[in-house]
């Protein structure tokens, strides 16, 4: 694997900020200065100012987020972050993805960079399903819009399923992850979003869950998300 995927899974930090690391000279490959194109094999030795490092081994927690809390590792206005919430875990974690402060629901967080990148790619048309409730009362003409797309700034919503829960709540099921994707939708449509709740995410659900809380995965639920299309 690459250095700076290395030094992510070791817990040191994103990859982001491990290629900062490394072009500073502050790691080392079997005593060489590594490089960003530098791939590390198991029997490598990486060092971070001289002390060895070794990866963490592969984790998966699902959060129920609450609302107030950022999907960021740190805020700088000193918010509360999803980070925060899984910081007993023994192994570095990021979270997949985004939810707005306001936002609820299902949200995964990892150390497995392959897996975090393939979820987030439209690619793989990932399951997410939100409940929202919204201003006014949408009506069917509103709810066809929805599923077959709505016109936003950044192009065209690829369709989705649109199911009415009650006269201003409605189930929104997308496969895409555009910033912002579903308030903005709505909005489209004339109905702004008062609350929103994603209660699925790539077929996990909060089953047990309450806001605050987290869970680890089981292997089955990691090897269905590493399936062709996880659902």
């Amino acid at each position: 694997m690459r250095l700076n995927a290395y030094l992510a899974r070791a817990g040191v930090a994103s990859r982001r900020k491990a290629d900062e690391l490394i072009k500073t000279g502050r790691v080392t490959v079997n005593g060489e200065p590594g490089q960003l194109n530098t791939f590390v094999e198991k029997r490598d030795r990486v060092e971070l100012d001289g002390k060895p490092l070794a990866r963490q081994p592969l984790a998966y927690v699902l959060l129920h987020k609450p609302a107030g809390v950022v999907t960021t590792a740190s805020d700088p206005n000193g918010r509360p972050t999803v980070v925060e919430l899984v910081s007993d875990h023994k192994t570095r974690l990021v979270p997949v993805g985004r939810l707005d402060a306001d936002t609820t629901g299902a949200l995964l967080l990892t150390n497995d960079g392959d897996l975090a990148h393939r979820l987030a790619h439209p690619r793989y048309e990932v399951e997410k399903i939100y409940e929202a409730e919204v201003e006014g009362e949408p009506s069917d003409d509103a709810l066809r819009q929805l599923e077959q797309g709505v016109e936003l700034d950044d192009g065209r919503t690829a369709p989705a399923r649109a199911r009415r829960l009650a006269p201003s709540r409605i189930e929104l099921e997308i496969h895409e992850g555009k910033k912002h994707q579903v308030k903005r939708m709505l909005a489209a449509v004339g109905h702004p979003v008062v609350r929103l709740h994603r209660g699925r995410y790539a077929g996990l659900t909060l089953k047990g869950l309450g806001p605050g809380e987290s869970r680890e995965l089981t292997g089955a639920e990691v090897e269905r998300l590493r399936s062709p299309r996880a659902s």
